[in-house]
């Protein structure tokens, strides 16, 4: 019996460990795929919300075929018009600027650049956090935030050919996933839903088409004309479907990562994908050119975000440990009733 139970953990534990493996990888790969894709020197696609409409109207039809016609992931229920409307909405809309901002960044700026620039994150969650009324201010976390953001000012400063019009859309996809995160912690929270991660997804899904169908109005204005002025709209349907497939393959392994840990870890192992992406694209790209002052300011915000995580970690634990205790004082002594009589 012990065998098989050192066995069973055993098996667990690899299986967490190629599981966060399979994220960092699929998460390093997608935005080396997107730049790719994108690059006027590779595939020569430069066209982020036609990328972007595609990336969204493919997994919506993926996760309903999986889900319903094939029926392989079991969707939960609870959701009501209220709570769609208030959270799940907003959540969609989230999620589709954050695609369409963050890969437009990728026209402007390097691989490198985007990821040192994306460490704020936890800036923007923490301060949009306690606007909601989701995290409490505290001289612990102002001085994790502040570390985070002087990392990224030093990293800022040691980049050579700074572009701001990427570094713009890039702000604005931080902040369109700092809201995202907001929205999904409000719907867990404050709405009492208990929804897995595939259930999210699919109840996502029909956003993505309203949200697919608001990005479609401006890919007319912005990037339509472009397209036609190039004569023969330039497709490569194999490149670009196993593209589509890699951003869904990537949000699948965000749910096996959550589901065997917790959604914590997804913040820690982004930490290594994004050293995995600054170093690696130095080797990829030409436009990637990696300095001193670069890698020591990403190095400050990078050990703020373990701060920062290690910080919230320990939240998450105290909080396990009041509800474990809250519950075991609740519990009725039934037997102790019974020995008595």
């Amino acid at each position: 019996m012990a065998d098989r139970t050192r066995n069973y953990l055993v098996r667990e534990e690899f299986l967490t460990y190629a599981y966060i493996l399979l994220y960092i990888a699929l998460s390093s790969g997608q935005i080396f795929f997107n730049k790719w894709v994108l690059s006027s020197k590779e595939i020569n696609f430069p066209y982020p919300l036609g990328l972007t409409l595609l990336h969204m109207v493919f997994s919506s039809v993926l996760c309903f075929v999986l889900t319903k016609v094939l029926k392989i992931m079991k969707v939960e229920e609870g959701m009501t018009a209220e709570i769609y409307a208030t959270s799940v909405i907003p959540i969609g809309a989230m999620f589709a600027m954050t695609l369409w901002l963050g890969n437009t960044a990728y026209l402007y700026i390097s691989v490198s650049f985007a990821q040192m620039l994306k460490a704020i994150m936890p800036v923007a969650v923490f301060i949009l956090g306690v606007a909601a009324g989701l995290e409490v201010m505290s001289c612990r976390m102002l001085l994790i935030m502040s570390l985070i953001s002087f990392g990224v000012l030093v990293a800022s400063y040691g980049e050579i050919n700074i572009n701001w019009i990427g570094v713009v859309y890039q702000m604005g996809g931080v902040v369109g996933e700092a809201l995202r995160l907001i929205f999904m912690e409000i719907l867990v929270k404050r709405k009492g839903i208990k929804l897995n991660p595939i259930s999210v997804m699919y109840y996502v899904s029909p956003c993505r088409h309203v949200f697919a169908l608001c990005l479609f109005i401006p890919w007319i204005f912005l990037e339509k004309p472009k397209m036609d002025a190039r004569g023969a709209w330039s497709f490569q349907p194999l490149i670009l479907t196993l593209n589509s497939l890699c951003t869904f393959a990537l949000n699948l392994s965000v749910f096996l990562v959550i589901s065997h840990t917790s959604a914590l870890t997804i913040r820690v192992a982004g930490v290594v994908k994004d050293w995995v992406v600054v170093l690696l694209s130095a080797l990829l790209f030409a436009d990637t050119k990696l300095t001193i002052i670069n890698l020591f300011g990403y190095g400050i915000a990078i050990a703020g975000v373990a701060a920062y995580n290690n910080h919230k970690l320990k939240k998450e634990a105290t909080r396990g440990t009041s509800n474990e205790s809250q519950q075991a004082e609740s519990i009725p002594l039934t037997s102790s009733s019974t020995t008595e009589k």
